[in-house]
């Protein structure tokens, strides 16, 4: 809402790279204001809906590029993710969504770590097969990067076949901050358990035990940091003051929030994150990948997650969103990848994702296992209500 923004005169590193690769830009989807949304509607440009059932979002904040992607309009599109913004989107739209680790897709040149590390950028696509084609063509580091990580053993599309090993998966069908879980999403979960089991490989329930409320309240300042060097940073760049006349309630409570935290807020962040960090990977010593629903809902109502709610603080929009998307943050905050790809689908018919995370730099485990789900459980002859013609 901040009028017609600052043009960049360069491409991104990523963006040479799609360019590489023979993509061509077509248009610029929506987003929520920010980002900061698991849905996809703002003041500024109304609700993006979902092709599978026009009354539900397609989710956030790459809901724009998935709603394409669904409705058969391409292929594949852009998606970036700090906190679930692809696999929440592609979960909600009947997509594959895969986060890389933090360092695999180079976020050159202009940062380093945007969302202090929690944020990735990538793509959502419809087949594995194509998301492990568009990471050989886009992974690997700048020159300045911060992380260099190994070369996979083989081409991320010669991974995306059925493993021939036995793997070892933890199975979570509880939220770690306790939220409520649809039936739906904890049946396709299990039932992706199942296919898993009958490929060979062994499954137990078992979840790394993290420290939630610390783990939530580093979130929220991460982000609520983040929103404030956002919007004040534009606010500036376009000569104007932050007001619920160019920004929506929440968006402006959380960069005021934002503004207030000091050094030492961030450094106790840090610390947080390190902690969620090594959880997790000693976790991940035991099991191969860890599978979850994506979401606790299929999806969400137009409306649910409105942005501009008066009544929610910082806090409260932050719980609002991560209500909806339990599982998602914490392969942010350790870099770890993540892929979430189309479940058994609900009652209604709308798309459920289920989501595997996997060992840093492991995402050549996490492309196997999606792409015997994709055998075992296909999705690719599910087609929503509304497909571009």
């Amino acid at each position: 809402m901040l009028g017609p923004g600052v043009p960049f005169p360069y491409d991104t590193a990523l963006m040479r790279r799609f360019r590489a690769a023979g993509l061509a830009a077509l248009g610029v989807t929506a987003t929520p204001e920010f980002g900061f949304n698991a849905s996809t509607e703002s003041v500024a440009n109304g609700p993006t809906r979902n092709p599978w059932d026009t009354s539900r979002s397609p989710g956030g904040s790459s809901g724009g590029s998935a709603a394409l992607v669904a409705a058969r309009a391409l292929p594949v599109a852009h998606a970036n993710d700090g906190g679930g913004s692809i696999r929440i989107p592609a979960a909600a739209s009947g997509l594959v969504g895969l986060k890389p680790s933090r360092g695999r897709v180079t976020v050159a040149p202009d940062y380093s770590d945007p969302l202090l590390g929690l944020g990735i950028e990538f793509a959502v696509t419809r087949t594995v097969r194509d998301a492990a084609a568009l990471l050989d063509a886009v992974a690997g580091s700048e020159p300045g990067d911060r992380y260099l990580l190994p070369d996979p053993a083989t081409t991320f599309l010669a991974a995306a076949r059925p493993p021939a090993a036995r793997l070892r998966i933890a199975l979570s069908t509880t939220a770690p901050n306790g939220a409520p879980l649809d039936a739906a999403c904890i049946d396709a979960a299990r039932a992706a358990a199942e296919a898993l089991q009958r490929a060979g490989h062994t499954v137990e329930e078992a979840a790394p035990e993290f420290d939630v409320a610390a783990f939530d309240d580093a979130n929220l300042k991460a982000w609520c940091s983040f929103l404030a060097d956002g919007a004040y940073g534009a606010a500036a760049a376009l000569g104007t003051e932050l007001s619920t006349e160019v920004l929506e309630h929440t968006t402006l409570a959380c960069a005021e929030y934002g503004a207030t935290l000091t050094a030492l807020d961030m450094y106790a962040v840090d610390r947080v994150f390190n902690a969620t960090t090594r959880t997790l990977a000693q976790f991940l010593t035991g099991y191969d990948a860890w599978l979850t629903p994506t979401t606790a809902a299929p999806n969400t109502a137009i409306g649910h997650l409105n942005a501009n709610d008066e009544s929610l603080d910082a806090r409260g929009w932050y719980d609002r969103i991560f209500t909806f998307a339990p599982f998602t943050a914490w392969s942010n905050v350790t870099g770890t990848p993540a892929i979430s790809v189309p479940g058994t689908p609900s009652p209604e018919g709308w798309p459920v994702g289920v989501q595997l995370v996997g060992r840093y730099a492991g995402e050549e485990t996490l492309l196997g296992l999606a792409a015997q789900l994709e055998e075992a459980l296909p999705w690719t002859d599910r087609r929503p209500a509304v497909v571009a013609r």
